[in-house]
């Protein structure tokens, strides 16, 4: 286990150092301060125009979180805001305007997406996003038959007589564990990027509680699932939603969320699987199934998801609030 340490240093200062440093931290104190408070002002103000069905392109416009953006609306109201800022050095200032945008690069608002996992496209999110599964092991298939073929005719070990394999084996044997050791790392990969992404960019995280060993026993898609690695994507979800200071909710696998309209709540009898597009009774709402399959709510009794509404997940899992039924 490695010990990190760390010292601490006493400055010996005299009256006069003293309060030039006491001010000069009280100067980025309130350049922190003004900035933040005008930063959240504009989101606050955002928010409740869009309460109010206010169209994105109308809205109060956003102001730039970058260093330069804050050090320029600062200037621009320094004068108002602190009128002794000439008594400090313009770099205690800006110590106090750089900590708050890098603090708002990093700081994420409490979003919430939601992930259905698939082999068509790797993962669909709720924000619309259609993530498109590589398939790196049925691009390789064909290579790794013909290694597979090639090692078959070479001669190989033999317990039984002791025999050992022949340099032409080992060396085919080495390149077919290759060629797997490429498709293995492709997808640990662009599954370790893809969770990456989802934990930094997202507060919580809703996954599906799927039945992994119980899908690969079907003969046809076995290979296509294990191929996307489904177990895989929602392993490293649960230690990096904690590492970024996040949650990962797991939906009850047996809550009807295909048969769930994402526009009202109301839940279908029957649903076939050849139905790619949800059409509801209800309110007339028709998507794409792929794309309503994250947005509906699920594992909570409320929930907010991007581009959506809050929802309410009704107690009859049959039904949705008022008792109809799409």
């Amino acid at each position: 286990m490695k010990t990190i340490q760390a010292y601490r240093f006493a400055l010996d200062l005299t009256p006069g150092q003293e309060r030039d440093v006491l001010a000069h931290a009280g100067a980025a104190r309130v350049a922190h301060n003004w900035a933040l408070a005008r930063v959240k002002a504009v989101m606050d103000q955002r928010a409740a125009e869009r309460s109010y069905a206010v169209p994105e392109e109308l809205l109060t416009p956003s102001p730039s979180w970058s260093l330069a953006g804050l050090r320029k609306a600062w200037n621009a109201a320094k004068d108002e805001v602190a009128p002794w800022w000439r008594e400090c050095s313009k770099e205690a200032f800006n110590t106090g305007l750089d900590a708050l945008a890098r603090a708002l690069v990093n700081w994420r608002p409490s979003s919430v997406v939601g992930v259905d996992v698939g082999i068509t496209h790797l993962a669909v999110l709720s924000t619309g996003e259609l993530v498109d599964n590589p398939r790196h092991l049925a691009a390789a298939h064909a290579r790794l038959r013909q290694l597979g073929r090639a090692l078959s005719r070479k001669t190989g070990p033999d317990r039984r007589t002791g025999r050992r394999p022949s340099k032409r084996w080992q060396r085919t044997s080495a390149r077919l564990g290759r060629a797997h050791a490429r498709v293995s790392n492709l997808r640990r990969d662009g599954l370790h990027k893809l969770t990456t992404r989802l934990a930094r960019e997202h507060a919580t995280i809703v996954v599906e509680d799927l039945n992994v060993a119980g899908m690969l026993r079907n003969r046809r898609l076995a290979r296509h699932i294990a191929d996307a690695g489904f177990g895989e994507i929602r392993r490293q979800l649960t230690y990096k939603a904690q590492w970024n200071g996040g949650q990962l909710i797991v939906a009850d696998r047996w809550y009807p969320s295909s048969k769930t309209c994402s526009g009202c709540g109301a839940v279908k009898t029957k649903l076939a699987l050849s139905e790619r597009e949800y059409e509801c009774k209800t309110c007339g709402l028709v998507i794409d199934q792929r794309l309503a399959q994250p947005r509906r709510p699920r594992g909570s009794n409320r929930r907010e998801w991007p581009g959506g509404s809050t929802w309410s997940q009704p107690e009859d899992p049959h039904t949705r609030a008022g008792g109809r039924e799409a």
